[in-house]
């Protein structure tokens, strides 16, 4: 039974309108575990070190899907709610664009002050050179990482939440799977494994 915006929400149509969201939430968590476990038992202690070292910076620029999302979902829905659809079917055409232009920006702006940010965080030796690999690499897909979180609010406003989870889902079995090729099949250490983040990402914020 699909839920509506406009119905009345008691607890449990709210719990379960709400519950694919933030099962989304812990998949989008589990992209580190998952390149931390990989990463740990098939590469080295110090690769291991650097991802969990640069990933706070990497969620930081993501972030700005969910600051995106939760605003234009918000004006999307008001827009929606005034009757004006093709408006609204404009302001999402806006936002996605101002998403990959922003996140082409950014990557391009990190990618270039990684190492300069790395250093003042006192990164240095194989860590620092692990760090700049793997933020690199996952920089590449920052577009779509953020798309991938924005478009979390756009399938609530849109009155279909599953999307978002099933979507994550897929992501997060993508990433796991190209970890296990590229990290333990091929042997491309800390590489293989923001590559497959990477792509992963790819595949959240591109289907949708």
């Amino acid at each position: 039974m699909r839920i509506k915006l406009s119905d009345h929400f008691g607890y449990r149509k709210l719990a379960k309108f709400t519950l694919p969201t933030v099962a989304m939430m812990v998949f989008v968590s589990v992209y580190g575990v998952v390149d931390g476990l990989f990463i740990s038992n098939f590469v080295n202690e110090t690769a291991f070190t650097a991802v969990n070292f640069v990933w706070p910076l990497l969620m930081i620029l993501g972030a700005f899907g969910f600051m995106l999302g939760t605003g234009g979902s918000a004006l999307i829905s008001k827009t929606l709610g005034e009757g004006d659809e093709k408006l609204a079917n404009k302001l999402f055409s806006m936002f996605l664009y101002v998403s990959i232009a922003l996140g082409v920006a950014l990557a391009v702006v990190m990618g270039l002050l990684l190492p300069t940010l790395l250093r003042a965080m006192s990164a240095e030796g194989q860590m620092l050179a692990d760090c700049i690999t793997y933020g690199r690499l996952i920089l590449c897909a920052l577009p779509a990482q953020i798309l991938q979180f924005e478009f979390q609010s756009f399938f609530v406003t849109a009155e279909k939440p599953t999307y978002g989870f099933w979507y994550t889902l897929v992501a997060g079995l993508t990433n796991i799977a190209l970890d296990a090729l590229f990290v333990v099949g091929f042997h491309w250490g800390i590489a293989g494994a923001a590559i497959a983040t990477g792509m992963s990402q790819l595949v959240g914020g591109l289907l949708p």
